[in-house]
């Protein structure tokens, strides 16, 4: 810390998957050394499936220059197009006026892009390190690890996830994410018969589950499957029924939709194909009940902090943005008024992304009577609703060099 402005000079970034890499990055563009601590062995290189990438989070990236490496490793897509199990096209949103399209990205090519860029820049990943608690005074905050180890800096900030322990850490009351009824599968395929989409992603619900795919002109292809489901699945109950059976019972729940569905799944090498797990969704905040971003010297970002809707392709975009903000906090104010600041900062834009995608997976899981009413509305409120009124999502140009009143 330095004495004469109490501002800080070192960080432990508590988290090594997409936010945690991103922070550190913009951490020491800020001047601040950083040091990524990850509680698994290794990184995580094929973990997750695809994801979208927005306009205003690749501005982010472009913020602490890693633009470019990630459209390397991404694809533009020229919107969405939204369909009824029985083939109508409700709904098609296109990429607005002005604003740069939504990228395409897997989640593991952008990781990885991430990660070298990380440690090209000479930033330090502490592998096997799960943190268990945190203790702090005058000089600083010390994290204590799992293995008995600790490591000790002027500021912790959690980028550990959905589940983020650091998030305990602060607030020891905050609520745990909620099942959200779905449970995610996908797979690259690298032959299909399918068509190509012509930049788009087509997106179907269906009546026992809810299908998305885009295929490339080079014949290559994406597809992912929300399953409604009566409990939370993990990961490893997935892996545990394998591969084969899991194509063979999509297969089936896709069976009564007008999808391709089935020649994407047959073309599906079970060896490659990506389990997400169930999807979960951190309640929403009311006037009442926020959960608690800083104390001390911890604070949160990522979706630590905001996690919003598996479904609104804002995931990454907003934790890119929230590290950039932390980083310009830290390096311009004294740390209390710093993290002050950020959550000013971050808090209103944030919450108003969640709230107004937090509806897209209930939509997913609609029971019989449910969809029908879904699939009835549906195209007159997109019709109702002006594209121009999104537009404010995907515009948040950050001046990083500005400072920070």
């Amino acid at each position: 810390m330095d004495t004469k402005t109490g501002k800080v000079r070192s960080a432990l970034v508590v988290g090594g998957g997409i936010a945690g890499p991103v922070t550190a990055m913009a951490l020491e563009q800020a001047g601040i050394k950083a040091t990524i601590f990850e509680a698994y062995d290794g990184p995580a290189e094929n973990v997750g499936g695809g994801m979208g990438l927005s306009p205003n989070g690749v501005q982010a990236f472009d913020a602490i220059g890693v633009g470019d490496a990630v459209r390397a490793v991404s694809t533009p897509t020229n919107g969405l197009v939204l369909h009824s199990w029985n083939g109508k096209t409700l709904a098609r949103f296109g990429t607005l006026p002005g604003i740069d399209p939504t990228r395409f990205v897997m989640r593991a090519e952008l990781f990885g892009a991430l990660r070298r860029a990380a440690e090209e820049r000479g930033i330090s990943t502490v592998y096997g390190k799960r943190i268990v608690d945190a203790s702090e005074d005058a000089d600083g905050v010390t994290a204590r690890f799992e293995d008995g180890s600790t490591a000790t800096a002027d500021v912790l900030i959690g980028a550990d996830g959905l589940r983020s322990t650091v998030r305990r850490l602060i607030d020891p009351a905050a609520p745990a994410p909620q099942f959200a009824g779905t449970a995610g599968f996908g797979a690259m395929v690298t032959v299909t018969d399918v068509p190509a989409t012509e930049g788009w992603m087509h997106m179907t619900f269906g009546k026992r589950c809810f299908f998305a795919w885009q295929v490339f002109p080079d014949g290559t292809g994406i597809w992912f499957i929300n399953l409604p489901v009566p409990q939370p699945l993990s990961v490893s109950e997935q892996r545990e029924r394998g591969a084969a059976y899991w194509l063979e019972h999509l297969r089936q729940m896709c069976a009564d939709d007008n999808t391709p569905a089935a020649r994407m799944l047959a073309a599906t090498d079970p060896e490659t194909m990506l389990f997400a797990g169930s999807a979960e969704n951190m309640p929403l905040p009311t006037k009442t009940s926020r959960v608690a971003w800083s104390r001390g010297r911890m604070v949160l970002t990522g979706d630590a902090a905001h996690a919003p809707s598996s479904s609104s392709g804002q995931g990454a975009s907003l934790a890119a943005e929230s590290a950039v903000q932390l980083a310009r906090c830290l390096r311009d104010l004294p740390l209390p008024q710093a993290l002050a600041r950020y959550e000013e900062l971050r808090r209103p834009r944030v919450e108003r992304i969640i709230k107004e995608t937090a509806r897209t997976n209930s939509r997913k899981a609609a029971g019989p009577v449910a969809r029908v009413i879904r699939d009835a509305l549906l195209p007159t409120m997109f019709k109702l609703a002006k594209p121009e009124s999104r537009a404010w999502q995907f515009r948040y140009p950050i001046d990083f060099d500005a400072p920070v009143a």
